[in-house]
């Protein structure tokens, strides 16, 4: 047995875990994750942050098994640095990501039956009308006398589409819209430290907070949309009264960000990539494949924790009970090890089996509106634009666990066939 050493917070720690002092929420390891990735992923499977007092998984095999084994590492005791077995949370949890089974079992089982593939199909029409008149709105504004078009795609297109769509599809009223991108920004920055970031994003959070409980009752949301199919799911007695407005509450947090920041990524992709996008114009039947491929290579999001419930024998060390584990998920999907040629964006590769969308029982029950999105925006895109290409650098929007896009200009232009 490996003997011990002990930090300052008398946590014992076992010898043979590297240590690092490297702090993954610091604003250039947020802004450019690589070379840190690159580093822990050289430490070990398992490497001890100072800093925070947890353990991290920069390794694919590692995160992955972690994330399967949910009695092992546990979501209940929260999936930001905080833990809840020790602090008091900054809001109720939710149902979903921080809580395991049996107690997420049921919100989980009626989100499944809402939001899945064949469940979807009946809006996937509706969603490439949409974003054909969104596409033709943008293309019709064009001036120059080749017909191209600068733009910020971040906010016409991957921000733009989700906000008109998914409000709707949830039974949102159109007041009070703008609220939900800074509100779960605001959530996602509260997983990681109280810094800089943290502090900014909290300034008029219970105002947005206030509006988001709000529309999570059922008073506050429009008939025939997934949150009042919820709230009869309550009716039915597939979840209680209590629970329906906290399940509509994850929908709100994470509905729309996530999705915001994975089209970025793609549409930022796209655009250094041409051969990619001209090989989507003739296979459109990949974009689907070429979305999941960018959530891989960006990771929109990047981090979650989790709870050691006992002392976890992983990758020949022990983690002890009730230390906080980070999973580094953009770092596992970069990991060389699981990926060929890591950080090439390749429509040939199958990236099935990334962590972007989580794995095991706390896989992201909306990837499939996300993927449907994300079909029908670049679906409507590549029918009628002829290139993208950047027009100038791209900027983040710094998060604790997102990888956002402020700005992204592009320059595209139309196919006048």
């Amino acid at each position: 047995m490996s003997t011990t050493t002990t930090t300052d917070r008398h946590t014992p720690v076992p010898a043979d875990i590297p240590r690092s002092d490297i702090d993954p929420f610091a604003e250039a390891n947020l802004h450019t994750p690589r070379p840190f990735h690159e580093h822990l992923r050289s430490q070990g499977p398992v490497v001890y942050l100072e800093k925070y007092g947890v353990y991290a998984l920069p390794r694919y095999q590692e995160v992955a098994a972690a994330l399967k084994d949910w009695q092992a590492f546990e979501s209940g005791a929260g999936v930001g640095v905080m833990n809840f077995r020790k602090e008091t949370p900054l809001r109720p949890p939710s149902l979903l990501l921080e809580a395991d089974p049996p107690h997420h079992d049921a919100p989980r089982h009626v989100l499944e039956s809402l939001l899945g593939v064949r469940q979807l199909r009946s809006l996937q029409e509706g969603w490439d009308r949409i974003a054909g008149d969104l596409v033709d709105e943008v293309l019709g504004a064009a001036t120059s006398v080749d017909g191209s078009v600068e733009l910020d795609a971040a906010e016409v297109f991957a921000e733009a589409f989700p906000q008109r769509v998914f409000p709707d599809a949830l039974g949102l009223p159109e007041e009070g819209r703008e609220n939900l991108i800074p509100y779960g920004t605001a959530v996602f920055n509260a997983f990681g430290p109280q810094n800089r970031l943290f502090k900014e994003a909290m300034v008029g959070q219970p105002e947005r907070s206030a509006w988001v409980g709000e529309h999570s009752a059922r008073e506050g949301l429009l008939p025939g949309g997934f949150g009042m199919a919820i709230h009869e799911a309550a009716d039915r007695g597939e979840i209680t009264h209590e629970q329906a407005p906290l399940v509509v509450r994850s929908l709100l947090t994470a509905g729309v960000d996530t999705t915001v920041n994975g089209l970025s990524a793609l549409l930022h992709t796209l655009a250094e990539n041409p051969a990619a996008w001209d090989r989507l114009r003739t296979e459109p039947e990949l974009i689907r494949r070429a979305f999941d491929e960018a959530v891989r290579l960006f990771s929109p999001v990047q981090t979650f924790f989790r709870t050691a419930t006992r002392d976890v024998q992983l990758a020949g060390t022990v983690i002890p009970e009730g230390e906080k584990i980070l999973m580094l998920l953009g770092s596992a999907n970069t990991d060389p090890e699981r990926w060929a040629d890591p950080y090439a964006f390749d429509l040939d590769r199958d990236p099935s089996g990334h962590v972007g969308f989580g794995m095991g029982v706390h896989h992201c029950v909306g990837q499939h509106v996300a993927r449907a999105e994300a079909a029908a925006l670049v679906g409507a895109l590549v029918e009628r634009v002829a290139s993208i290409e950047p027009a100038g650098e791209p900027r983040r929007r710094l998060n604790n666990t997102l990888i956002a896009f402020d700005r992204l200009p592009v320059r595209i232009r139309p196919d006048r066939r």
